[in-house]
């Protein structure tokens, strides 16, 4: 059986250099089972230069790119700068970041496109509010999401996609998915991925869950929902909370 796969988006936290330092150490003194899990930190773009020197068992991942690599783009960040300063991942199409920054799925297409190219691993992140969920509009969403998400990708490209599915409903609220439902999402994401890139290719993907993600309920997203791994708000930003959530990875 393959790792989980556990992202930590520490969103727009902490304030402070030492503060990151500080739960970033910690979360590497309680990170004892490599073989198990891998564990993934996306701090804000600030403090990846420090947290990368620390050198720990821990990967580094960024919380967005840009879709070009170079030039006159104020205040953006390309994904060659981000892998070229040791990064591995980088988290694209947040839910946050499609409602605030208006990003379509055509942005973040592009997105992927060059962070493939340029060897970093995207987690694709996908979901429906709350009211296409009782509209039972879940299904056509995410396929919206997901074609749209990986056009003009190979094959291959798309095996190497990380997805993360996160209900917007249930980001933050402290109203988590349940098993069964997660479960329903996966076998669709798998279903449709199948017909674009085959069943050969299909063992490669990852798809994670995220959303009101806690040390009490991850276990049974592993076995319940049989997801890769889960994607981190809050939660990560506790080392003892988190430490806890990578443990359910058995």
């Amino acid at each position: 059986m393959s790792k989980k796969l556990i992202v930590a988006n520490w969103k727009c936290n902490p304030l402070t250099l030492n503060e990151s330092i500080k739960i970033f150490k910690a979360i590497n003194s309680k990170y004892k089972n490599p073989t198990k899990a891998e564990v993934v930190i996306c701090p804000p773009n600030i403090f990846l230069k420090n947290l990368l020197a620390l050198k720990t068992k821990l990967k580094i991942g960024a919380q967005n790119c840009f879709w070009e690599e170079k030039g006159a783009y104020t205040g953006e960040v390309s994904a060659v700068m981000l892998r070229n300063m040791g990064c591995q991942f980088v988290i694209i199409g947040h839910s946050e970041r499609r409602k605030i920054n208006k990003e379509t799925n055509e942005e973040i297409n592009k997105k992927i496109i060059v962070a493939l190219k340029n060897k970093l691993i995207p987690i694709l992140c996908i979901g429906e509010n709350r009211e296409e969920r009782e509209h039972e509009l879940t299904f056509d969403v995410l396929e919206k999401q997901i074609k749209e998400g990986i056009a003009n990708l190979e094959k291959t490209e798309i095996a190497k996609i990380v997805f993360a599915y996160e209900p917007i409903w249930s980001i933050g609220s402290g109203n988590s998915a349940d098993p069964e439902q997660i479960k329903e999402v996966k076998n669709f994401i798998i279903d449709l991925l199948s017909k674009k890139i085959g069943k050969e290719n299909i063992s490669k993907i990852k798809i994670l869950y995220g959303g009101s993600v806690n040390g009490e309920n991850t276990r049974a997203y592993f076995t319940e929902a049989e997801m890769n791994g889960v994607l981190v708000g809050g939660a990560s930003l506790k080392p003892e909370e988190f430490a806890k959530i990578i443990g359910a990875a058995k």
